[in-house]
C-alpha cells in the first residue's frame, strides 16, 4: 500500500484516447435499454389489467399514462447506468444489502423504520443547514407525494370515482373495481376527495418560489447553477400548480371560461415533466432509497463498535466497513490514492501540504 504523500507526489500518467472502450459502452446501454422496455411493458401490463381490461380506463387521460410509460421507461434505463458505476454499484448492493438485512433488523430493528421516517419523510439533514430550506423541501415532498398518489392510480384507471344516483352528491371510491367507500360529495371528506390535487398544488407552490427565489438571490447558488438542471425543474412544478388551480377556479368561478386552454396548458406541463425527470435533478428521488440503507451500514457497524482510527492521529475517520467500502470502491475506479481513506479530513489537508512542499524544495522537477 502506497503512502499518500507519495501518491500524490507521484505524476499520474496521461490519459488513453479512450477511457472507456465502446463495447462496454454499449453493453450498458443495452441493458439499459433492455431494462427500460421490461419495466415499460410490466406497467402497461398493469394499467391493463388494474383497469379491467381498460374499461375504467379514461381515454381523455391517455397523454398523462403514456407520459407515465415514458416515465417507468427512463428511469430503469437511467438507474440501470448509474448502478453500472463502480461507485453506484457498491453503493446499491450495501445500501440495499443492509436494507433487507435480517440481520441487521435483529441489531436494531427500530433503526430501519427510523431512518425511513428521518432520512426519506421529514429529511433531518436538511434541516443541520437551513431550517427554511429544510421547510421548502418538505412541501415540495409532500405536496408531490400526494399529488402522484392521487394522479398516477386514477390515470391508470385503478381508482374510480361513480355516482350511485347520477348526479349526486353520493359517490363511491373503487379500487380496481371494487368499493373501497362510500362518501357525500358535499361533506368534507367529499371535499378532500375532491380537491387534493388543489391541496398539493398549495404545499408546492410557496416551497418551489422559494428554491427559485434563492436561486435568483443566493451568490454561491448562482454561481454553479445551470437552467435546465436547477432553474427548469422548479419552473415546471410551478407552472403544473399554478394552472391546476387555475382549472378549478375556472370550474367554480368562471363556469368553465378558458378552461380548454389551461387544460392543455396543464397536460403538456404534466407530460413534459414526467418525461423529464429520469434524466433531470429530480432523479435524485429514486437514489435516495439506496443512500438509506448505506445510512444503516454505518449505523450497524457503529452498534459494533467498528470505529476506524485515523492512521496518523487517531482519531475516529468513520465506521471501519464504510472505510473498506470507501477503498474498494477507489480500487475499482483505478484512482490510485485509496490509502487516503484511512485518514480523517485534517490529516489529509495536513499530509498534501506537505507533498507540495516537497515538490516546491525540489523544484518541480
Amino acid at each position: 500500500m502506497s503512502e499518500p504523500t507519495e501518491v500524490l507526489a507521484a505524476a499520474p500518467p496521461p490519459p488513453g484516447p479512450s477511457e472507456a472502450p465502446p463495447p462496454a459502452r454499449r453493453s450498458v446501454a443495452a441493458r439499459a435499454t433492455l431494462a427500460g422496455t421490461a419495466v415499460s411493458l410490466l406497467l402497461i401490463a398493469a394499467i391493463v389489467l388494474g383497469s379491467r381490461l381498460l374499461r375504467d380506463f379514461d381515454s381523455a387521460l391517455l397523454p398523462y399514462a403514456v407520459a407515465t410509460v415514458f416515465l417507468a421507461f427512463g428511469v430503469a434505463y437511467r438507474y440501470t447506468v448509474w448502478v453500472s458505476a463502480p461507485g453506484a454499484r457498491r453503493l446499491f448492493k450495501k445500501g440495499f444489502g443492509s436494507f433487507f438485512s435480517a440481520a441487521n433488523f435483529k441489531k436494531a430493528p427500530t433503526a430501519l423504520p427510523k431512518m425511513i421516517a428521518t432520512y426519506l419523510g421529514f429529511q433531518k439533514f436538511l434541516g443541520a443547514r437551513s431550517r427554511s430550506r429544510w421547510a421548502a423541501h418538505q412541501l415540495i415532498f409532500w405536496g408531490c407525494l400526494l399529488a402522484a398518489a392521487i394522479t398516477f392510480p386514477l390515470t391508470w384507471g385503478w381508482f374510480t370515482f361513480t355516482s350511485d344516483s347520477g348526479s349526486g352528491p353520493g359517490y363511491e371510491m373503487r379500487i380496481w373495481g371494487f368499493k373501497v367507500l362510500g362518501f357525500n360529495a358535499l361533506d368534507a371528506l367529499g371535499w378532500l376527495m375532491f380537491h387534493g390535487l388543489d391541496i398539493a398544488a398549495v404545499l408546492v407552490i410557496p416551497g418551489a418560489s422559494y428554491f427559485l427565489w434563492r436561486r435568483m438571490r443566493d451568490r454561491g447558488a448562482i454561481t454553479g447553477q445551470r437552467f435546465a438542471y436547477d432553474l427548469l425543474p422548479l419552473i415546471c412544478l410551478i407552472v403544473i400548480s399554478v394552472t391546476g388551480l387555475l382549472l378549478t377556479f375556472s370550474s367554480i368561478f368562471l363556469h368553465g371560461g378558458g378552461y380548454e386552454f389551461l387544460a392543455i396548458l396543464h397536460m403538456v406541463s404534466v407530460v413534459f415533466t414526467l418525461i423529464y425527470i429520469p434524466f433531470g435533478k429530480f432523479f435524485h428521488i429514486v437514489q435516495r432509497p439506496a443512500a438509506v440503507g448505506m445510512q444503516l451500514f454505518k449505523y450497524t457497524a457503529r452498534q459494533d463498535e467498528q470505529v476506524f482510527p485515523c492512521k496518523r492521529c487517531g482519531e475516529p475517520v468513520d465506521t471501519a466497513p464504510y472505510v473498506e467500502n470507501l477503498r474498494g470502491t477507489m480500487k475499482d475506479l483505478d484512482l490510485g490514492f485509496d490509502a487516503w481513506a484511512e485518514y480523517c479530513p485534517r490529516c489529509k489537508r495536513v499530509l498534501r501540504g506537505t507533498a507540495y512542499l516537497a515538490q516546491v524544495k525540489k523544484g518541480f522537477k
